[in-house]
């Protein structure tokens, strides 16, 4: 469970960084943790799941993860871009990866007016945050 509670906190600076942002700024994404398991061949290393819900309008802010992430479209369409990278929208069965590496350029929800869900799997080092703001 100690695990869960650090996604929790990273979660929370997540979505703080609109925290001081004008009440015209777009809503921010829901982040829920789904599961952390250690992953004992790969020591230092773990596994983080995670449901992210974009609400009509929602953008993320410019970030990276320091982790292998892999992304799995659930409902609605989204629209993803990493640094030298294509910008490409994503619908209902489909995928996107970002690498430890990637700065996250563009992240949104491709509608105004209906959410959009995703499943993130970050393999990432333990207790590392989730998503760290790009300056």
């Amino acid at each position: 469970m100690l695990g869960l509670k650090h996604t929790l906190v990273a979660t929370l600076v997540f979505a703080g960084t609109y925290a001081g942002a004008a009440r015209a700024e777009p809503p921010h994404a829901v982040v829920t943790p789904l599961m952390t398991k250690a992953l004992d061949d790969y020591p230092g290393k773990e596994a983080l799941m995670i449901n992210v819900t974009y609400p009509p309008g929602s953008i993320d802010p410019v970030h990276r993860h320091h982790a292998h992430a892999f992304i799995y479209v659930l409902e609605g369409s989204i629209v993803m871009q990493v640094k030298g990278g294509k910008e490409v929208t994503l619908v209902p069965g489909q995928t996107f990866y970002e690498g430890p590496n990637d700065i996250h350029v563009v992240g949104r929800n491709a509608s105004q007016t209906q959410p959009a869900k995703f499943i993130v799997l970050l393999l990432k080092d333990k207790g590392a945050p989730v998503l760290v703001p790009e300056q």
